[in-house]
């Protein structure tokens, strides 16, 4: 009920801006700006990459912030007080626990827009659990259709997001597992996008979103699901890579880059072990 409620109540809430303020690719930063909902994408682990969604924060200046990494209950906790206070923010959140990389990185984002809402778009466990035993649709619910979960997949994108999931695993998954593994990505988008929506209708925007690049992306993320459940509300995404690996998968409004994070090898524990 809540979901569907969401979406009637865009009308009731702030105007869009995509008449006022055209979000255009060839403007460097100001395609970000002026848009009812950003999607600011990510890869998880590098530093600079928060430091720039944290500038950027600040310079839209949102009324809510949407985080990928937060569950609703977590984000309920997030008050302008407890944001001024770091420490006390990660305990309460338990951030640190969570698997996620650590808070220091991510705290600037929400310092950049202390007053703002937050809201918390991660898919609970049962649901991603769920979806060995039902389709999309009866597992994300009623508003399922609004964000397209009710329909399959175009078999050659079907086929390209299963060669992105066994690309990110490190050619390492069974086949058996793609299926399962695009449909816990196609909830996540459609979580994020529905988040994005009710934080839209509660409070006007503009909203930003904080999740990794395959969800920001134009094309068949968050975003695309946002545009197809509520078309009056714009959209504009950012998309970050590492100097020298490519350019993230996808389309975005705008696309920078940064010098790659220090990590250990992402595949060596998918790599089984020599016999002797």
């Amino acid at each position: 009920m809540m979901r569907a409620l969401a979406l009637t109540l865009i009308s009731l809430a702030a105007p869009s801006l995509a008449q006022q303020n055209p979000v255009s690719p060839q403007d460097g930063t100001s395609a970000l700006m002026g848009a009812d909902v950003v999607f600011l994408g990510e890869i998880h682990d590098n530093p600079a990459h928060h430091a720039r969604q944290a500038q950027l924060v600040a310079q839209i200046k949102p009324v809510a912030l949407v985080f990928e990494m937060l569950s609703p209950e977590q984000a309920a906790l997030v008050t302008p007080e407890l944001v001024s206070d770091e420490a006390a923010l990660e305990a309460t959140l338990g951030w640190n626990d969570s698997g996620w990389p650590d808070f220091s990185m991510y705290y600037p984002i929400f310092a950049a827009a202390s007053e703002a809402m937050v809201f918390g778009a991660e898919l609970p466990r049962d649901e991603a659990r769920a979806l060995g035993e039902g389709d999309l649709g009866k597992v994300f619910g009623p508003s399922a259709g609004f964000y397209g979960l009710d329909e399959p997949l175009d078999r050659e994108e079907d086929a390209a997001r299963q060669q992105l999931q066994m690309s990110a695993h490190c050619n390492a998954l069974p086949l058996e597992m793609l299926p399962t593994m695009v449909g816990i990505q196609r909830l996540r988008d459609a979580r994020l996008a529905e988040t994005a929506l009710e934080a839209y209708a509660d409070l006007g925007g503009p909203v930003v979103v904080i999740t990794g690049n395959g969800h920001a992306r134009r094309d068949w993320g968050a975003p695309a699901l946002l545009a197809r459940a509520a078309g009056e509300v714009s959209v504009a995404a950012l998309g970050q890579g590492e100097t020298g690996q490519g350019a993230p998968e996808g389309s975005f409004d705008l696309v920078e880059h940064s010098a790659p994070a220090e990590r250990d090898d992402p595949c060596e524990d998918f790599q089984m072990p020599q016999s002797n």
